[in-house]
């Protein structure tokens, strides 16, 4: 996912919004990007984020896997 952009919210936190990424063919007609959204075309991540360890250091532009591990 890519971060698309950084709002500033209340109290000092911020909100997150990532999209599915979609990068540059390479030589072989494929990258990592690509392959991700042939599967995952379409979607969206927002976050609100609190934590004052991180608000900041999230740029948009930025790319991050984000995994799904299922919770008991």
């Amino acid at each position: 996912m890519q971060v698309a952009a950084v709002t500033e919210a209340y109290q000092g936190s911020e909100i997150v919004k990532m999209y599915p990424v979609c990068g540059q063919f390479g030589k072989d007609g494929e990258s990592e990007d690509n392959t991700y959204a042939r599967w995952s075309p379409s979607g969206s991540f927002e976050l609100q984020i609190t934590n004052p360890d991180l608000v900041g250091k999230i740029k948009p532009g930025q790319k991050f896997y984000i995994d799904f591990t299922e919770a008991e």
